[in-house]
This record gives C-alpha cells, structure tokens and sequence, in this order.
C-alpha cells in the first residue's frame, strides 16, 4: 500500500499546488486547513456511496436537501425554491438548458439569447441539446450585457436568457434586474450564472442585485467547489418553484430493468463531494464565510488597484467580486508575462483574443492569496519587466495568414500532426516548457480553427502509453 501511495505522490508531484494561493484559476483555497481536513475526512466516510437512488442511501437525501436550504436563504429563493447539487458548474448549466429546451416541447427549434461574455458552457448546452445559441455583443466599455440588446432578441423561438453575476472573462455583474424584466414581460425563463460568485456576493455590503431578489429570475447556478471552498465536484442549480424544475427530471420505465429515474446528467454518482460540501459548510458557517469573503474581494480590488500602476498593463473593468483580467501593451505579451510568472511559481490564465478585443491575463483569488499579496505583485512587476526585455512573440506574417485561410473541416491526421508540431504541441504525452509561442499562434488562429488544434492535441494526450510502458 505505502509503494503504491508513494507512486501517487511521485506523480502529484509535477501537479501545481492546489493550496497556498499560488494557483489563481481552476483551484479555490480558504486557507483554513481544519476545512480541508474536515471535507477530505467526509470523502472518505461517503466514497462508496451512490446517489442514484435517494431512498437507498437517505443521509445523501438529507445532506444534499439541507444544503438547498442553506443556498436558498443565501441567494433569497421564496419558499417554493427547490434545487439540484450538480458535479459542477457545467452539469448546473447544462440542466438549466436542457430544463428551458424541455419545458418548452411545441418550440420545434428552441433558442436562448446570451450576452457575448456567458460561459463556454451555454454553448457547450447548445450543442448538446440542440438548443440555438443567439449572441449579443455587451457594451465595449464595460463588458456588462446590454438589456435593450439583448430584448431585442428575443422571438417566438427564445426559451432561456442568461446573465453572468459575474462573468468569468472579466469579473463584472450583468444588469440582472433589467434582462430578468425583460424576459419575465416575455415569459421568458431567465438563469443567472452564478457559479463563480453565488458564495461571494451574498456576503457583501455593496452586492449588486442578481439573485432571486430580482423579480423574474427563475434559476440560479452557484457553485461550492469554488467560493464555497468544498472539495471539487459540487454545484447547485437552483429553480424558483418545482413546475419550473419537473422538466429537469428524466425517467423511463419502457425496458425490462429498473424504472431509471435522474435528477442530473448523471445516473450512479458518488455522494463523496455532497457529503464533503456539506461537512465543509457546516465547519465554516455564514460568519467564516462573511469572512473569507471579505478577505478574497479585498485582496482583489488590491491586487487590482496594483496592476493599474504597473507600467504596461491596463485593468478591463473594475472587479466586482474575486476576479478579474488585464491587458499588455505592445512592449510585451500576457503570453509571455504568464511564462514569466509560471518560473517564479504563480499560474495565470491567458485569454485568446476574441472579437476584435486583444487577449488579456485572467486572475481568480482565493482568500488564501491574501497573505501572498506582497510575492504575487512583486512577481507580476519582475514578470512584466522581463517579458517587456524579451519583447512580444511575433507570429510571421504568412503564418498567420495561411491559419486564417484553413478549413479545419478539410484537414486530416496527417495534417493537423503537422500543425500541431508548427504548433509547437506536437511532443506526444508533453507539454512545451514555455507556452507563450503555442499561444501565441493559437491567438492569431480563428476560433474554429483553434478549437480544431486543441481537440486535436487532445485526442493526442490522452492516448495510453503502450502496454510495454506503461506502469500499471
């Protein structure tokens, strides 16, 4: 058992730390190791279990109802509110797409309007569930959706309208209010993603409208294994009263096996990460919470007020919660800055371009950066600097124009093997040492173009190593 446990910390060990705040996208950390030790020790106790059936295995009923509860009165659902704990942030979104699309069966094509800036995952939704993704730009200036827009897009067709509380590329709230009037005046549902900041907002004095205070909100995602601090993978998704969620349900008895009946996407799902964002919860409680809130928002406003005077980058917008983005100028690349801050232990997440906009830095901070504070910014001021030494990645010219000219439809294995070496991602099983020219290239590639490459590559990572290499 030890040779086995010591081969998993072997491997583990090339992983990035998922504590100590250095990590600021993918991971959340509280910083409060009593927390941790109480969700890993909850994993363990419900590994074996199975929420499939909740009359099976009624502790999972219980835990899964009482944390509804507790986000209920958090986000102030009426008494009709009733929920769902998801896998994650995509399981709450997809279920809030495929309820619309289902409640809705005389709409032969369904629709949802979402502002430019909704998560992947609406898209994601789309084309799972057929459901057609209608964009509206948001204002250019602040990157909030924009109301009238986006009601002027609704027609006959529209089933569901988003809005982000925040959005994830670039922190702000979306004008809740406004578009859930809107859609409540159509009859339109209207889900608020708050996945990322459901477990933050709710503890601020200055908290914009975006739950379900706002008249006409019929939904809400919010996720636990971020803000909430939980152990990865826990979300809830949220509906007003239970006619709006029933279409969520799916059963079927027409075969010879059990009558299968699923709240989720899921069928069999462990009741570990429930039982862990329960125990987790309990441990932290509204006043812990008030606290790591407090402490995350903090240290981003000043984090954020610090990259304002670092020469060479530029705010996007003023963070609402816990994240936000920056810009480089031309002396040097968010490529190469987040390089840069990957050798002196800080991950950051580079953004592509994306209509027009130039790629930005992405930053999510965990309470547990906030005594990290004076490191990260003299990392990110040395980052800077040595990338602006280095000067900007150049992607030739012909380069770029032969990506813009490809037809990923027209191209085979063969082909994508060569861009994907041109890439610089071609090393079967390996990662580049430094990503900024992958990105780089990718940043100049059309969308359709770089989704290709990166399914591409990883179809191609995640082959098993022959039978002669491999280690188990």
């Amino acid at each position: 058992m030890n040779d086995v446990l010591a081969r998993l910390q072997a491997l583990q060990a090339g992983d990035l730390p998922t504590h100590g705040g250095s990590t600021l996208a993918y991971v959340y950390d509280s910083g409060l190791a009593e927390a941790d030790e109480i969700g890993r020790q909850a994993l363990a106790m419900y590994g074996s279990t199975n929420g499939l059936d909740p009359t099976v295995f009624p502790s999972l009923r219980k835990l899964e109802n009482d944390l509804i509860a507790h986000a209920t009165r958090l986000l102030h659902g009426p008494g009709t509110t009733v929920g769902t704990v998801t896998s994650g942030g995509t399981e709450s979104i997809l279920l809030a797409v495929q309820t619309a699309r289902d409640s809705r069966p005389d709409i032969a094509n369904p629709s949802m309007v979402l502002p430019s800036t909704a998560h992947a995952a609406f898209h994601k939704a789309a084309h799972y569930f057929g459901v057609r993704a209608v964009l509206v730009d948001v204002d250019p200036a602040t990157f909030r959706a924009d109301p009238d827009a986006m009601a002027a897009a609704f027609d006959a067709t529209t089933v569901l309208v988003v809005a982000s509380a925040p959005s994830y590329a670039h922190g702000v709230v979306d004008p809740i209010p406004a578009i859930a009037a809107a859609a409540n005046a159509r009859d339109i549902r209207c889900h608020v993603d708050a996945c990322i900041g459901g477990w933050v907002l709710p503890y601020l004095d200055d908290s914009p409208a975006f739950d379900f205070a706002v008249p006409g909100v019929t939904s809400v995602s919010v996720d636990l294994h971020k803000y909430a601090y939980t152990p990865k993978g826990a979300s809830i998704l949220l509906h007003r009263t239970p006619a709006l969620r029933r279409p969520q349900f799916f059963a079927h008895a027409d075969w010879p096996g059990y009558t299968m009946l699923n709240a989720t996407t899921q069928s069999t799902k462990s009741g570990a990460p429930l039982a862990a964002a329960w125990a987790v919860i309990q441990h932290i409680g509204d006043d812990g919470y008030r606290r790591l809130a407090a402490t995350a928002v903090a240290t981003t406003r000043r984090l954020a007020d610090a990259v304002s005077e670092i020469d060479g980058l530029t705010l996007l917008a003023e963070p609402a919660t816990t994240l936000f983005a920056v810009r480089a100028d031309e002396r040097a690349d968010v490529f190469t800055i987040a390089d840069e801050l990957a050798e002196r232990g800080w991950f950051v997440q580079p953004q592509l371009a994306f209509r027009g906009e130039p790629p930005s830095l992405h930053f999510s901070v965990s309470a547990a950066t906030a005594t990290r504070y004076d490191e990260l910014v003299a990392a990110l001021v040395a980052s800077v600097e040595a990338a602006r030494s280095a000067g900007p990645v150049r992607v030739a010219a012909e380069l770029a124009a032969a990506a813009a000219a490809i037809d990923p439809a027209t191209l085979d294995d063969a082909a994508f093997d060569g861009l994907l070496e041109l890439a610089g991602l071609g090393a079967a099983n390996a990662l580049p040492d430094r990503m900024a020219p992958v990105n780089a290239l990718l940043n100049v590639a059309p969308p359709r173009l770089r989704e290709a490459l990166l399914v591409a590559f990883l179809d191609r990572l995640m082959r098993p190593e022959t039978a002669e290499e491999s280690p188990v």
